[in-house]
């Protein structure tokens, strides 16, 4: 394979030089591979063009393509407009307008510009206009690059236009390249899976995703392309499963006196069928001699931490430590009550270690745990300090693991010999981005939830309904049951007209005099917070105002109500997570989001998710589809690639078929050493691992 040519700079291929490859440099494309992978964003479809005399205002989007007969920039107090006139048969014309980025648009268009335009007809200044649509100039010069079917159609940013990267000048490039040293590619793949799965061959797919011949064509050089993407990233993640099969772990046993005498005569109710099978994968994880990394996915209530404490069991029993941590001060001192409860019939020395455990206490635990008199300690990063030492560490329980990086994971991990580490999450995540983030540990997932839940009943209102709302809750409260009413900020905001749950817990408790009523939010100190909780959980409060600090962490069988306020400030996952600190008893329970009438339409089918269904898997898998899978968690995970052509919610299908060719292939050839193999690992280290897809175990 000619490596040495995809590595050659672009400032060296015709119709670039050194100024223009310094624009190409800040957006990412420095060679002839990053250039090749440069995908258009779209395509024009000469056949699927509409004549400006066949326009109508509200139909779908469309493309025409004319001629600009005419530029105007309209002046205006506050804003300006620019206005442009396409004709595209003599007498036959239509507006376009822009009432953003004037300055560049009129730079960028002047009268006599040949121009694909696409957007959605609207009705303007009496005609049909695009308002800022999409554009692109074409070729006057009657080259073959614009006279066949489908014309590419590129990503431009100002820099780009600046130093004359049109889509047009990206084709001329491209097709430079390839017409003059376009035989110097190679296949990429092996050809076992390229035949077996009736791929096109990379070569045809380089030239056809930039210059396709028919709508056919190009749809098997994407296909193609975006197997090739998602093979080497799952190729990575099956080269560290390889590495991990290799990685000793300590061997503990199920059936132990703590575990049989909790399951017998403590447990107060049977598993799921989801538990069972999860607490099967899991013994035989730890069983065995290799390391455990398994990911305990679950939805909110579904049990995840029962299965986690008879985990903890089989370790105490086999005679090692156990180390639980979470995120937040607030769910460790929820999971330390829980576990508490659970173990206290067995006279399990446990301890909770946080960054507000008195000096004296943490000296004693630090004590307790290095003589391995505390048998499992729950806590938050302070369990990862350097003072902290284990006896004998055997299991790492990691909750809500993604809000943790990858070193705090690392550090807990090293503070025993190689133990087995069990992630949980009770944020459900879609099975094409499971693959991607976790694709190289083993997954166990708890749908089922616990026998006597009722399903939660959403509602979305607006203010002229809040009195029905407050009356539903004076009914509860008098019934003795306790509700939420959930704020987005923490104190009033100037540049925020939202409510706040400091003036909030003033207005509630004005509404409903006579009735205990509390506030939380994450500004309190950790006694303050755990004593009001405290106070709620024993009843002593009714009503509880909190902003998403109660998101996670807390359980009060007893509070079957919740209000959200402003709910369409809030994500999809967030609101679910909210959601299931109520519906956690056998009572039936009811959510309401409270919206503002002025919603964006996003909002809107954000809530209307939460009024048609409670499965927390349904819920991410839309909540993916609305913002993106990089941002899924609210933040871009570090572990997430941003794929150039593949798509995480669309492309399932091809990366199942891309795993299993990844982890096929890992298993003929591990290591990657034989001879056919040799330059597809090549190319994949040079081109994927120095992008952060790092292949280290290989080679």
């Amino acid at each position: 394979m000619s490596l040495d040519f995809l590595q050659d700079s672009v400032q060296f291929l015709k119709g670039v030089g050194p100024h223009r490859s310094n624009a190409l440099a800040q957006s990412g494309i420095h060679n002839v591979h990053d250039l090749l992978s440069y995908y258009p964003r779209r395509y024009l479809d000469r056949t699927s063009v509409t004549r400006i005399a066949d326009v109508r205002a509200g139909s779908d989007p469309v493309t025409v393509i004319g001629t600009v007969v005419s530029t105007t920039i309209f002046p205006g107090r506050r804003t300006r407009r620019f206005e442009i006139t396409l004709e595209d048969e003599p007498g036959r014309r239509m507006k376009c307008v822009w009432f953003q980025g004037v300055a560049w648009v009129s730079k960028s268009l002047e009268i006599g510009h040949k121009l694909a335009v696409h957007g959605k007809p609207s009705k303007f200044g009496g005609g049909v206009s695009f308002s800022h649509p999409e554009f692109d100039r074409l070729d006057e010069d009657g080259t073959q690059l614009d006279t066949g079917r489908i014309i590419a159609l590129y990503p431009g940013t100002a820099l780009l236009e600046q130093s004359g990267f049109t889509s047009r000048a990206f084709r001329k490039i491209i097709y430079s390249l390839i017409k003059e040293r376009g035989a110097e590619l190679k296949e990429t793949l092996p050809s076992s899976v390229v035949h077996s799965l009736g791929l096109m061959d990379g070569r045809v797919a380089r030239r056809a995703i930039h210059f396709p011949k028919s709508q056919e064509e190009l749809d098997q050089a994407r296909d193609r392309l975006k197997f090739e993407e998602l093979f080497f990233f799952q190729l990575m993640l099956a080269s560290k499963r390889v590495g991990q099969t290799k990685i000793p772990g300590v061997v503990m046993h199920s059936g132990g006196a703590l575990e049989s005498r909790f399951l017998d005569d403590v447990l107060p109710f049977r598993l799921t069928g989801d538990q069972q099978k999860s607490l099967t994968e899991i013994r035989a994880d730890m069983a065995s001699e290799i390391q455990m990394n398994r990911l305990l996915q679950g939805d909110v209530g579904s049990g995840k931490t029962v299965v986690a404490a008879i985990s903890a069991l089989s370790a105490i029993d086999t005679g090692f430590q156990v180390a639980f941590m979470a995120p937040t001060e607030i769910l460790a001192e929820q999971h330390a009550r829980s576990l508490s409860t659970l173990f206290q019939p067995l006279g399990i020395e446990m301890a909770l270690l946080t960054g507000s455990t008195p000096a004296s206490q943490r000296k004693h635990i630090l004590s307790g745990l290095e003589t391995g008199a505390i048998k499992l300690v729950v806590g938050t990063h302070a369990i990862i300090q350097d003072k902290v030492e284990f006896h004998r560490l055997g299991l790492s329980v990691i909750d809500e693991q993604h809000r943790f990086g990858v070193l705090q994971r690392a550090e807990l991990s090293e503070k025993g010999n190689r133990p087995h580490i069990l992630l949980m999450t009770a944020t459900p995540i879609p099975r094409s981005l499971a693959l991607t983030l976790y694709g190289d540990i083993d997954v166990s997932v708890i749908r089922e939830l616990p026998p006597g839940r009722q399903p939660i009943k959403t509602k979305m209102v607006r203010e002229k309904e809040r009195e029905w709302v407050y009356n539903k809750m004076r009914e509860i409260v008098s019934d003795g049951g306790q509700c939420y009413v959930v704020y987005p900020l923490v104190e009033e905001s100037e540049k925020l007209d939202l409510k706040d749950a400091v003036s909030g817990h003033e207005l509630i408790s004005a509404t409903f005099p006579g009735v205990q009523v509390e506030l939380v939010h994450g500004r309190m100190k950790s006694a303050e917070k755990e004593a009001v909780m405290a106070r709620f959980v024993s009843r002593q409060s009714a009503i509880l105002v909190s902003t998403t600090v109660i998101e996670v962490g807390v359980d009060v069988p007893n509070a079957t109500f919740m209000l959200i306020e402003h709910a369409e400030r809030f994500g999809l996952s967030q609101l679910h997570q909210l959601r299931g600190r109520i519906g956690r008893g056998s009572k039936a329970s009811t959510c309401i989001l409270m919206a503002e009438f002025r919603q964006s339409e996003e909002s809107r089918k954000r809530l209307r998710a939460m009024e048609l269904t409670t499965d927390g898997f349904k819920i991410s898998e839309y909540d993916m589809e609305l913002r993106g899978a990089g941002d899924f968690f609210g933040t871009r995970q570090s572990g997430l690639p941003t794929f150039r052509i593949a798509n995480l919610i669309t492309d399932f299908s091809i990366l199942d078929q891309a795993r299993a060719a990844a982890f096929n292939l890992t298993q003929i050839d591990p290591n990657l050493t034989r001879a056919e193999h040799s330059e597809m690992k090549q190319y994949f280290q040079l081109f994927f691992e120095r992008k952060g897809l790092r292949l280290s175990r290989i080679g």
